[in-house]
């Protein structure tokens, strides 16, 4: 489980991390929102649940493992800091590094990504 606020600061939706194959495949077939640094995947689940589902992902082209680790980081980061606040309950959100671009960018620079895409997926969502 992420830890979504700081102590002291209201939480309204709670973390959980996505870790089964299914929910990736589920979100791959969902609103893809290229962000420039990362692509975000968002779908509403539709089961009731009000937690919020990240998962984070990154491929052997982003680099080695130093190099995917270090973006996993910086998208867990992002996801803790912004996920709570816009992230909708019922939904699940998947975060995919890119080659380059995720450990590259300037960390305020990538949460604005995060912020402008999650404004993208819910409006394609809506139509």
């Amino acid at each position: 489980m992420i830890d979504p606020a700081p102590e002291g600061t209201a939480s309204p939706a709670s973390l959980r991390v996505l870790r089964k194959r299914s929910e990736f495949l589920a979100l791959n077939r969902a609103v893809r929102v290229p962000a420039g640094s990362f692509l975000l995947q968002a779908r509403d689940r539709g089961d009731g649940d009000p937690g919020v589902g990240v998962g984070f992902t990154c491929s052997k082209k982003v680099g080695n493992a130093v190099a995917r680790n270090r973006a996993k980081r910086r998208l867990r980061e992002i996801a803790r800091l912004e996920l709570p606040v816009l992230g909708r309950p019922g939904w699940d959100y998947a975060l995919i590094g890119r080659v380059d671009a995720t450990a590259a960018r300037a960390f305020d620079a990538l949460r604005d990504d995060l912020r402008r895409a999650l404004a993208t997926a819910h409006a394609k969502a809506r139509k």
